[in-house]
């Protein structure tokens, strides 16, 4: 799975966007849902998202991967302070832990680099625990996305609402809602493991 282009890298480890991450994404991409047992964040990039969850939940257990390892060495260093907090290299395409482990997994702006992106929700689905939801947020399929991915030169695979819905369904995922916000330009989303497989 590709890393980060060095443009993304930079935007992500700065402090304009770990502040305004854990002051304005993080209460809107939850979207009112409360975390709470062991939750584990794909793709944390420098953090910034994890710090708000580690200061805001306390009782979480908090698993944060990313498969840059200049993005897990920057989020352990920001991380460290947080005792509720362990920052892994994992590829959300094989992701390292075992069946039905965490209560939520959350996801932010990070689906869009998973070219084989079928295949993370599929893990996803996997290791989460019967009743457990998937939470996030991502770009949608515009022009507006497609240019700056191009530009930047970083590998993605933008997915459409439509698109991320059945992708949703066909791993299994239930109670499927996805909102798009910011003129359609981004998609908050939320997907359950059923009770009972």
């Amino acid at each position: 799975m590709p890393v980060m282009s060095a443009i993304e890298g930079a935007f992500c480890r700065s402090g304009p966007w770990r502040s305004f991450a854990r002051r304005s994404v993080l209460p809107w991409a939850l979207d009112g849902h409360r975390l709470a047992g062991d939750v584990l964040e794909i793709g944390g990039g420098s953090g910034a998202m994890a710090a708000g969850v580690a200061r805001d939940y306390p009782d979480v257990r908090l698993t944060v991967t990313d498969v840059d390892e200049a993005m897990v060495a920057s989020a352990r260093e920001r991380l460290a302070r947080f005792t509720n907090v362990e920052v892994t290299v994992a590829d959300v395409t094989g992701l390292p832990f075992e069946t039905a482990r965490f209560d939520a997994v959350t996801s932010y702006l990070m689906l869009h680099h998973v070219i084989d992106w079928i295949d993370a929700l599929a893990e996803i689905a996997r290791v989460l625990k019967p009743g457990g939801v998937l939470i996030g947020y991502d770009l949608t399929d515009t022009r507006l996305a497609r240019g700056i991915h191009r530009a930047d030169g970083s590998p993605h695979r933008i997915i459409a609402p439509d698109e991320l819905a059945d992708g949703l369904a066909v791993t299994g995922l239930t109670q499927i809602t996805i909102q798009p916000s910011w003129r359609s330009h981004l998609m908050r989303f939320q997907a359950h493991r059923p009770s009972t497989d």
